[in-house]
């Protein structure tokens, strides 16, 4: 990891990630009925920038995993078509059941126009469900109508996804309230992502000059995790 101080703006997200397989009942704890799945090391694969070490866009330390990406950053693999990323693969698929994300994120200000948590597996896409930061604002993709939480900067918030794949329906919680309830895209073979992936319009890079967002070669967008 970069020294704090040669970082253009010291903006972090941090998230403790558990994952379920169960089902829940609407107005409680959206973890109860669930059983813990047991998250061993080898089931985390990160993907960053091919051309980098790893330690140059992510760091794991004291229970904490940090990421950063640049918008000028390479793909996760050569000749890939898709956006730079720093971002964890949870190497748990399922097909079948209820399954539940559950997390604790703190997105400090100026965290803009990223995807921070996707359940992956569609049909005619690639996902399922995607969760992006647009100016504080958690929202369900890119739709303005669809805002998960208005107001996310500066504050630890509680965040669980639960995916009913017989259903095809998906709920987020933010802080044990329900906040979102859509359908799914289809698919068959889902898991859960988490981590940063720069979206790539104007109205969500950031410049690292003061946090205005413009549309320049050295706009940066930088988060982290925690697991």
């Amino acid at each position: 990891m970069a020294p704090a101080s040669s970082l253009p703006w010291p903006l972090l997200l941090f998230i403790v990630l558990v994952s379920w397989c169960g089902r829940s009942s609407a107005g409680v704890d959206p973890t109860l009925g669930f059983i813990a799945v047991n998250l061993t090391e080898d089931r985390f694969k990160l993907h960053h920038p091919y051309d980098l070490p790893p330690e140059q866009r992510y760091e794991f330390r004291d229970g904490v995993r940090r990421m950063w990406v640049y918008c000028t950053d390479k793909p996760f693999s050569r000749g890939s078509p898709t956006k730079p990323r720093s971002e964890i693969l949870l190497n748990v698929t399922y097909t079948t059941g209820v399954w539940q994300f559950e997390g604790y994120a703190y997105v400090p200000v100026g965290t803009s126009g990223v995807s921070v948590m996707q359940v992956f597996g569609a049909s005619g896409q690639n996902t399922t469900l995607r969760l992006h930061v647009h100016g504080g604002r958690l929202m369900y993709y890119n739709d303005e109508s669809r805002v998960v939480d208005a107001s996310i900067y500066d504050r630890w918030f509680r965040l669980n996804v639960v995916h009913d794949v017989g259903a095809g329906a998906l709920t987020v919680f933010v802080d044990g309230e329900e906040r979102l309830a859509v359908a799914g895209h289809g698919g068959y073979r889902h898991y859960f992502k988490f981590g940063c992936t720069h979206r790539g319009t104007p109205r969500t890079t950031w410049s690292p000059g003061g946090g205005t967002s413009m549309s320049t070669p050295n706009s940066v967008e930088i988060q982290g995790f925690r697991l």
